[in-house]
């Protein structure tokens, strides 16, 4: 089996084409000698002779021609090839597949994948909005590149890597008596208010519950739901109040909500990207990732308005 390379087949295509191997050393930026070299070898390899030589003129042989088309296949697949990584290199196209909290996909992920969109529009985004455990697993399993969730160190067979943390909040009614304070609320002294929480299997309610634990006291929260639109309405009606961490906090921020920092401690929850150990990310997807840790950090260093209008439904 012959053994060229696509230099080689570049040289043979342009002699075919100039029959001449002064303009095929000056399109190749070669010398005579080695466009001549580079024919003895692909013969030599071929067994058979490729060009008719003589004084007056370079003509392809029968073998040259049924060669040439090959060739020519060949270096157009080569091209594309080339043209394909480049693409991708260069954001051109490719696929980045991202798993976030429900929370993060409310807020932070809609206008990175919008910013990313508009730079790179040949490139195909997909959202998965899931619990951390699920974000952990689909990353686990190679279903998306990356997950932007929770700490969990459970999956200490996954890469975490830390971009900030979320503080806790708490969001009362408007009418609440402690609505009308401005700075940091204890969590002990919230402790035996109606509460309204997510269900225990998300990192909402796990904080909450191990924040209580250290105090000495249990989370027993009056309502659980699964959907950030429905605490919002809750708190509004005045059934209970909900500690969020922040970033959940600007998802359920309807009119008649009030929102004032808790303290004592100060319950912070990790948010980061979780990849396979030893993978690294494509281009594309880095990019998405550094666009994603600047704008966690952006809404969590911010003001923060205490009251708020927008509403949307999703799960922490």
């Amino acid at each position: 089996m012959i053994n060229w390379s696509l230099r080689e087949i570049e040289v043979f295509i342009a002699l075919a084409e100039t029959l001449s191997f002064r303009r095929t050393a000056e399109r190749m930026h070669l010398s005579q000698p080695a466009v001549s070299g580079v024919v003895a070898r692909l013969e030599a390899g071929f067994g058979a002779a490729l060009f008719e030589r003589s004084t007056r003129a370079v003509q392809l042989t029968d073998a040259g021609q049924a060669l040439l088309a090959h060739a020519r296949g060949l270096n157009a697949q080569a091209r594309a090839a080339t043209a394909a990584v480049r693409d991708v290199v260069e954001l051109r196209q490719g696929r980045v597949r991202v798993a976030a909290l429900p929370s993060l996909a409310a807020t932070v992920v809609p206008v990175v994948f919008a910013r990313f969109a508009a730079r790179h529009p040949g490139v195909r985004l997909d959202l998965l909005d899931t619990l951390s455990a699920v974000s952990f697993e689909l990353v686990r399993s190679g279903e998306v590149d990356f997950a932007l969730t929770a700490e969990n160190p459970a999956y200490a067979d996954l890469s975490y890597v830390a971009l900030a943390s979320d503080p806790f909040v708490l969001l009362l009614g408007a009418d609440h008596a402690l609505a009308r304070g401005r700075g940091p609320l204890r969590w002990a002294e919230v402790a035996d208010l109606t509460h309204i929480s997510m269900p225990a299997a998300t990192s909402v309610r796990q904080y909450a519950d191990a924040t209580l634990l250290q105090l000495g006291r249990r989370f027993e929260p009056r309502y659980e739901v699964e959907h950030l639109a429905s605490i919002d309405a809750m708190v509004a009606a005045g059934l209970g109040v909900a500690a969020l961490p922040a970033l959940a906090a600007l998802v359920a921020r309807g009119a008649g909500v009030v929102q004032r920092p808790l303290a004592e401690p100060v319950v912070r929850r990790p948010i980061g990207l979780v990849t396979l150990q030893g993978r690294r990310l494509s281009t594309a997807a880095q990019a998405v990732a550094d666009l994603l840790r600047s704008e966690v950090l952006r809404r969590l260093h911010r003001p923060r308005a205490v009251r708020g209008s927008a509403q949307a439904s999703s799960r922490a």
